[in-house]
């Protein structure tokens, strides 16, 4: 058909006009409606399909014209009409490209519309799902498009409910964490239908960005908001309290623990109740009193919870159970009755998970049946790491060298993390370049594991143990034939993981009595590394008014390992030597944590004068390189320091320990050792002060030990990450020859 093509001769000319849109002809559609408006000029439908035909080739200019000079000559009644008229048309083809996603289209389509109207609410929806899918948005669109402002307003009659909670949902999960975002929300309140769906989305975005992008302010602010709906949400109210405490809102997170307890009618949500107010009151780091007495109900909690044995807790409630024995070695060195409630609750966890995860772990046993039949073991080995903490983190830093020293040829390494949202985090983008595959997940366990199962990993390694429930998630239902525990914390208990990595000393020769997983002993160490980066101090004695001759003590644990009887010993040392102060630092709350050491040292006649608390350093090389302020460092116990302990001692100085029977008792122990020195190593309470007296009375013996340190950056297995990593592969190819010999038996 021709622009000359004489219009009367057809009859169908508007669905020969309707074929060339679904075409793409808009020039020809736009012939057959040229000639129509010269023959019935008075049909206003002609103007409005001609001018969407001239915006669609890009003529916006002349489209607008088309428009307007249609309208202008009509009286204010029929203007109405005919807008409204031009606005059926422009909607209705913007559903069209909408259903063909051909999003790019209907978003040009739908500004055309905001022009006309722009205080329809629904059509601004639709642009920011728009732009959402088109990788566009932005969230000052939410602010230029006036969405919040007409959600807000009286005036705004409809707004589409479904539509609106579905822009919330993807907003909330692609936008970057941000105050608008609360803003949004909280503007959406009114015009809520579906309460729990509501709350679902909020809660699950909240998630995000208080774990994942480590927001918990924000995080709190917007889980708030479900409370204005359903303020007897167990489970909003139980993550509100995360959110407080991981935030250092101390009290507003004990007081919601307080509620969450008082409200909880199963035994399931009191248990992880009580592990929140534990989590609350031992992270403020002065409430001991009241900590101990929660850890003994909570004890008990645990034991009834074992006893009932509940088979079919929802997902979310299991989840939260595996995590409810993570404060137990804060409080005693009690490793085989510790060990004890950590088995049997992962047990019954895994049960749980494997009813309502059921197909999905029947799948993974069959494959693990009958997987490796006839040959030894494959090569290279396909070796899975599964971890949130791949990224700035203590996990991120330590085990950077296995993925660095890791040979190709003989293993292929996939990593799986968490997706943190954070963009600008050098350190999980170097895992992903050192990884032949790495993934970013949102928190979905089960869609993890499926990807494990999918890429037939040999051996899974979990970082994280109890720390992250959906690492526990994954272990119990086996995606992988082969799994194990290394690094992130003790072992989790779960009767699905096949090892847990120690060595000769973390653990005690009695410890495979009662751990669940087998102990596989590496023949040095559990951890060794290259080394750390390590930047320019900004603390000096002065700016704390310390004597330059003066003998500093340091401690910097969270507030979770202060335990009042090894505060006790280290004021009895600083108490024993002369012109000594002490410096305290970690995340805690600062009156409650002040407190807490004002009141021991006044006990144990020290003044407070003596005593200086320190604020978190910026980055982790400013505190690597503030650590040197130290001439000796008390380590904590029950539960020990970690990287802390890796970070002292490459910074050469002095460390005194206490060393128990626990795993987490062990940690500085068997880094001492491994770094080639045992002053500083105590086996009692009047050994870790007499450590701590000699050390802090005897310059030279300091110098010695800081020497010791120096010179095994050259020779100590805990600096060597490339030997460390061959045994860690001799173990993986030991672990699958055993299961390919027991697969085949």
């Amino acid at each position: 058909m021709t622009a000359e093509y004489n219009l009367t001769n057809l009859v169908n000319w508007q669905q020969q006009a309707a074929q060339y849109l679904i075409k793409g002809d808009y020039a020809q559609a736009a012939s057959l409606y040229e000639q129509a408006i010269e023959a019935e000029p008075e049909i206003k439908s002609y103007y409005w399909h001609l001018g969407l035909m001239l915006m669609l080739q890009g003529q916006e200019a002349e489209a607008q014209m088309t428009w307007l000079l249609a309208i202008a000559e009509g009286e204010p009644e029929q203007v109405d009409q005919w807008t409204g008229e031009l606005l059926e048309v422009l909607q209705t083809e913007a559903e069209r490209r909408e259903e063909l996603d051909d999003y790019a289209v209907a978003w040009a389509i739908r500004q055309h519309i905001r022009e006309i109207n722009p205080r329809d609410i629904n059509n601004l929806l639709q642009i920011i799902q728009l732009s959402l899918s088109l990788k566009t948005f932005i969230l000052e669109d939410l602010t230029q498009l006036g969405v919040i402002n007409l959600l807000q307003s009286e005036e705004t009659k409809t707004v589409d409910p479904e539509l609106l909670l579905q822009v919330l949902q993807n907003v909330l999960s692609q936008a970057p964490p941000h105050q608008t975002l609360v803003e949004l929300t909280a503007a959406c309140l009114p015009w809520v239908k579906d309460t729990d769906r509501f709350v679902e989305t909020v809660a699950r975005a909240s998630i995000e960005i208080g774990h994942l992008a480590k927001c918990p302010t924000l995080a709190a602010e917007l889980i708030e908001l479900c409370l204005r709906l359903d303020d007897q949400n167990l489970d909003v109210l139980t993550q509100l309290t995360a959110f407080y405490q991981n935030s250092q809102q101390y009290d507003k997170g004990i007081e919601t623990a307080r509620r969450c307890y008082s409200m909880a009618q199963e035994l399931s949500h009191k248990v992880y109740a009580s592990h929140l107010l534990m989590r609350g009151l031992t992270g403020a780091g002065g409430h001991r009193q009241e900590a101990v007495d929660v850890f003994q109900k909570h004890k008990s909690l645990l034991s009834a919870l074992v006893q009932e044995r509940p088979t079919h807790l929802p997902q979310g409630w299991n989840l939260s159970l595996h995590s409810s024995t993570f404060f137990l070695p804060y409080f005693k060195d009690e490793a085989k009755e510790n060990r004890l409630i950590q088995n049997q609750l992962a047990e019954l966890c895994q049960v749980n998970t494997r009813n309502y995860a059921k197909e999905q772990a029947e799948r993974y046993s069959k494959r693990v049946l009958t997987k490796s039949n006839g040959h030894a073991y494959t090569k290279p080995l396909k070796i899975g790491y599964f971890s949130h903490c791949l990224r700035m983190h203590s996990v991120g830093w330590l085990a950077r060298w296995v993925f660095r020293h890791h040979n190709r040829e003989q293993f292929q390494v996939h990593a799986y993390m968490l997706n943190n949202r954070q963009t600008n985090d050098p350190i999980q983008d170097w895992y992903i370049g050192q990884s032949d595959k790495a993934y970013q997940f949102p928190p979905n366990g089960l869609q993890i594991a499926e990807q494990i199962y999918e890429d037939e990993i040999d051996i899974l390694i979990d970082l994280n143990s109890t720390t992250l429930d959906i690492s526990c998630e994954i272990m119990a239902l086996k995606p992988a034939p082969v799994q194990v525990t290394w690094l992130g914390w003790d072992a989790s208990g779960i009767p699905a993981i096949d090892y847990f990595i120690a060595d000769p000393y973390v653990l005690p020769d009695t410890a495979e009595d009662y751990y669940a997983e087998k102990i596989w002993r590496l023949p040095e160490t559990y951890i060794a590394v290259d080394g750390f980066e390590v930047g320019i101090p900004t603390l000096r004695r002065e700016h704390l008014d310390i004597p330059s001759d003066a003998v500093v003590y340091l401690s910097g644990q969270r507030g979770y390992k202060r335990h009042p009887d090894t505060a006790r010993l280290q004021m009895k040392i600083i108490k024993e030597v002369p012109n000594s102060y002490f410096l305290i630092k970690g995340f805690a709350d600062e009156e409650s944590i002040k407190g807490f050491f004002n009141q021991i040292a006044e006990e144990e006649g020290v003044s407070c004068d003596r005593l200086r608390f320190l604020p978190n350093d910026p980055s982790e090389v400013t505190h690597r390189a503030n650590l040197g302020i130290a001439d000796v460092v008390l380590d904590t116990y029950p539960y020990n320091g970690a990287t802390t302990t890796l970070e002292t001692l490459w910074m050469c100085i002095p460390l005194v320990t206490r060393v128990g029977e626990q795993f987490a008792a062990r940690n500085s122990y068997t880094m001492m050792v491994n770094a080639g020195i045992t002053e500083g190593i105590a086996w009692t309470d009047e050994e870790y002060i007499e450590w701590g007296v000699r050390l802090g009375k005897d310059e030279a013996l300091r110098q010695q030990v800081s020497w010791k340190l120096i010179k095994s950056k050259q020779t100590a297995p805990l600096w060597n990450g490339k030997k460390f990593t061959r045994e860690m592969e001799k173990a993986y190819e030991q672990m699958w020859a055993k299961y390919v010999e027991s697969s085949n038996s």
